[in-house]
Parts: C-alpha cells; structure tokens; sequence
C-alpha cells in the first residue's frame, strides 16, 4: 500500500494534522509520502515539495523567484489584484479558487501512489485538470468546507458582535451569491465523471455537511477524528509548569490560543469582553499566537507569542486551569485535542465539531449558545466547580479517542477496502 497525502503546505493547522496521520501511518510501516508546494520543515521523513516541472509554466510567468523579488522590492513588479477577494468584509477567514496552475499528476510520487489521500489542498489542486485524468482512488479528508463550497474556507453564519454581546448575522450581497454559484458550478463539472472519491469528515458536523453539499452529496462519507501523539501531549506538573512560564501559582489560568485574534471566526472578542465582566479577580487570561496592542492593555493578561514546539505547548495546557475556545465555526480544532490531551479540561460554544469532543460535565463545559453573557456564565460555573474535573481522567479518555495509531488504523482500513 503507498498513499500520497498531499496538502498545501508543511504549517498550519490542516498541516499538523496531515503530518501527523503521515507519521502515524509510517509508525504501522506503511509506505507514506506526502506532496507540498510549500514545504519548510525538513525533520519529517517522506515529505517532499513539488518539483518544478509539475507547475505548467506560461510565457508570461517565465520568471525565476530572485527576479520576481528583485522587482517587487523596487516597485518595478504589482501582483495582478482580485476584485471580489479585496472588497470581501474584512475578518473573513480566506477565499480559494478551484483552479492551479500545478498539474499534481505530473509528480513522480503521484505516478509512485496506489491511493491518493488529499487534504487541505487550497492553490494547488486544480479540479478540471486532476479529476479529468486521475485515474486512482481518491480520498479526502476535510479541514474546513473549501472543498465543497463557493469558495469560502467555512460558510459563515454571523460578522461582528452587537452591544450586548451576541453575533450579528452575516449579510450576503448578491455579488458573493453569483461568485459563490459561479465556482459550485465549475466544482460539480469537474467531479460530475469522477467516483471513486471518499470523503473523511473529522466530525459529524462535516459529515452532515457534507450530506447536504451539491458537489460532495452522492460520494461516501466516513468519521475519522484526527490523532495526536500521546507521548508529546500528555499532563505536565502544573506547578512547574507554572514556574517555567513564570505564571503565579496562586492564579487561575484561562488559556486562549489562536495564530491570530483579528480572525473573526476566532471568537476572541467573545473572551475579551467575557473576561471584562467575570467577578472573580484572581484570574489570569494566557494568550498564545502573534502578539497584539489589544492585549497589552489590560494587566491580567499574559502574552506568550506563537510557540511552535509541541512540548512547550503541552507544558502551557499543562500550567492552565482551563482552555477556553470562543470559534464562532470551526471542524475539529488541534488545540481541543491538545487540551484534552494534556487532562486540561475545555469550554467552548457548542458549534462544528466542539460537541464531539467536549462532553458537557465530564471534560470541560458547553455554552447554551453563542454569546458573551453565555461565555461569562458558563467560565464563572468552571471557577466555582472546577474541582470537579479529573485530569487523568479526562487524559484516559482522549487517549481511546484521539491516539495517534487509533486514527492511523482507521485510514489502514479505509485504504485497504477502497483498493480491495
């Protein structure tokens, strides 16, 4: 058996979680490689950037990278501008095409594979070309709706927050309607020929989704969480913990961590002005991902920056009381599965895949709905019950859920009856 992963990039966190089922699979001594376009992480076995010959090159875009960046620092070279990308409400999560001008068929690990397993797949996969003429199994496994969508990355629902602290919903103009029906078509043309295509949801929101979706709704879906590596993620001693982060012991920790809080999806106001309002003063928020003067304006806030070593992250569960996610949308984010992991329990609104993880009362709490006076009671139940929560306890359980050779085996199986 040798599936080829391919995913956009080696960073992020659709990234992690295909490295990560990468890893697991070679763990089970299967033959795995993985396709990038951008790859810079080099300490992963079989991971390889496409090669050149594979981007279809035009006379207009015969021009080396050092050329290109020589004439963009003198000003001399502008980036041809999308009009709909650029007049989009600012705080949207990204917009794709489904078009590229890379031909994955190309790629000797494509032409080496049994089985393709796509992933986040945004600017690299072009869906006339490839579904024209792959001729092998397909399976894809979805980090966000981008595959099956008009084109945004997650369909959503609201856009800014009003006084009292709910979500105002989201307005869809015309323009984005007809763009949206625009690339729906041109998705459901390019599969229309194409079946032997699996799709994995991470969740059983995807999965009904899914179900629902004009371009994936005929295809078969399957519920595959993703894995996390027990061994990195595991409970550290909170007061070490605590003292190596220079954290006060005599504090409760709110964790917050998002690459970036100007995401709207994100949800980060939701915690900002939750924390306003909590009575309790002996609560510290720790935020980690790219540092901002928002933040710094308030002193019970701890800014950690973007920590990208894995066993720094399990340390920083491991040293909160609570980790908080305010996603207004989201899949199965990484940071739950971390969390949960490290037997740090977990709040968060009950949206996307949040409700298979966090199972109300046993590792961590659910909101009744979206909203800040929801977030600030549900937080405030947390500080008054906390002692409720087992942190081995909630360790255990992930481990049977979300161990690394558990999803691992899973795909085993998938790939074993898709070539059968």
């Amino acid at each position: 058996m040798k599936p080829l992963l391919i995913n956009t990039a080696d960073r992020g966190g659709a990234a992690k979680a295909c490295l990560r089922l990468h890893e697991g699979l070679l763990q089970q001594n299967i033959n795995s490689t993985v396709l990038l376009k951008n790859k810079t992480n080099n300490q992963i076995a079989e991971t390889y950037q496409i090669s050149l010959q594979a981007i279809e090159r035009t006379l207009k875009t015969k021009i080396t990278t050092k050329t290109l960046n020589i004439l963009k620092e003198l000003k001399l070279y502008k980036p041809k501008s999308d009009n709909f990308i650029s007049n989009r409400p600012k705080g949207l999560e990204m917009f794709s095409y489904p078009n590229s001008k890379i031909n994955l068929l190309k790629s000797d690990l494509y032409q080496n594979a049994d089985i393709i397993n796509l992933h986040w797949v945004a600017d690299f996969l072009d869906y006339k070309s490839f579904f024209q003429y792959n001729k092998k199994p397909v399976v894809w496994t979805l980090h966000d709706q981008n595959p099956f969508s008009g084109g945004e990355h997650y369909t959503e629902k609201y856009l800014g927050i009003d006084k009292s602290g709910y979500p105002i919903k989201r307005i869809i103009t015309k323009t984005e309607q007809n763009k949206f029906a625009e690339i729906l078509k041109i998705k459901k043309e390019a599969l229309s020929n194409f079946d032997n295509l699996h799709i994995v949801a991470l969740c059983y929101w995807m999965a009904n989704e899914v179900k629902q979706s004009e371009v994936f709704g005929k295809y078969p879906v399957n519920i595959i969480p993703n894995g996390i590596d027990s061994t990195i993620f595991k409970p550290r001693n909170k007061a070490y913990s605590r003292e190596l982060l220079n954290i006060p012991q005599d504090k409760k920790v709110v964790l917050f961590v998002a690459d970036s809080i100007s995401n709207k999806r994100k949800g980060y106001v939701y915690l900002e002005r939750a924390f306003e309002q909590l009575k309790n003063k002996d609560v510290i928020l720790c935020s980690i991902g790219a540092k901002s003067s928002i933040l710094k304006k308030n002193k019970n806030i701890i800014e950690l920056g973007h920590i990208a070593d894995e066993l720094l992250m399990s340390i920083i569960y491991s040293a909160a009381d609570v980790f908080v996610i305010p996603s207004l949308i989201d899949n199965l984010p990484n940071t739950v599965l971390e969390s949960i992991m490290c037997g740090t329990p977990v709040i968060g609104f009950p949206v996307g895949g949040i409700p298979d993880m966090i199972q109300d009362g046993e590792n961590g709490y659910l909101t009744k709905e979206i909203s800040v006076p929801a977030l600030v009671k549900t937080i405030s139940k947390f500080l008054e019950t906390s002692n409720v929560f087992d942190n081995d306890t909630i360790r255990k359980n992930a481990v049977k859920k979300y161990y690394l050779q558990v999803q691992a085996n899973n795909y085993i199986k998938l790939y074993e009856q898709i070539l059968k």
